[in-house]
């Protein structure tokens, strides 16, 4: 082997290896977050059941799998398993996603006693909700139809779309996170039938109806004003 050849080889392992020592650095170990709230403090809207087995069961489930499957390509990368290296990153996309997506859903959730369900009266928020979708009603109205139709699991979004300044209904399938469509969540729910079925079988339009008694206005509000800034 050449010396030009040689350094070749050097500078594509220096690449690599620094590229995975990259990778390495951003898939840190995630944790369970906890609530601001006790796990009953969302009744009669949700029950404490409901919340305690989709935090404290669910979504743990979605960090561990996670942090076991962001060890997996590390692993994978160092033995350049390319099989094992796709089959974690479709893990990673789905445990990461459910842990992204039921981290935002937890903040855009409030007791009623503690200002859930209390629609702003003013604000920015409120203007460019009114502008774009009329009234809140009919936002929520819109919101709950699209999201009622969601086919399987998924949830439903409000999103900020920075490229048009404009607000955007959508959906998501199973766990994606709405992040990867290049919109910024602003309040997300989630239409898997854990978060709903034990207290409202399988009328899932009855949950989206109730949920919005909960909804943490201001967690929105805020989540607005920083992606518009």
């Amino acid at each position: 082997m050449n010396s030009i050849v040689r350094k070749s080889a050097r500078l594509g392992y220096l690449a690599w290896s620094s590229g995975r020592r990259a990778l390495a650095t951003g898939l840190t170990s995630q944790s369970l977050p906890d609530l601001r709230y006790d796990y009953g403090a969302l009744e009669p809207v949700i029950s404490g059941d409901i919340m305690e087995i989709h935090h404290s069961k669910h979504h743990a489930t979605y960090v561990a799998n996670y942090n076991k499957a962001a060890e997996g390509l590390l692993d994978a990368l160092e033995k350049g398993d390319v099989e094992k290296v796709t089959s974690a990153q479709s893990a990673i996309k789905f445990n990461g996603g459910g842990h992204l997506n039921h981290s935002i859903f937890w903040q855009n959730l409030a007791p009623i006693s503690r200002g859930g369900g209390e629609v702003p009266t003013d604000g920015a928020l409120l203007e460019k909700i009114n502008a774009e979708f009329v009234t809140v009603d009919n936002m929520i109205s819109r919101f709950n139809t699209m999201t009622a139709g969601v086919q399987g699991s998924g949830w439903g979004w409000l999103a900020y779309d920075s490229a048009k300044d404009s607000l955007v209904l959508t959906t998501c399938p199973n766990q994606d996170p709405l992040a990867s469509t290049g919109l910024v969540p602003l309040l997300g729910i989630d239409v898997w039938e854990h978060a709903y079925y034990l207290q409202y079988k399988n009328a899932r339009p009855s949950y989206l109806k109730e949920i919005w008694k909960v909804v943490n206005w201001a967690d929105v509000a805020a989540r607005y004003k920083a992606a518009s800034a």
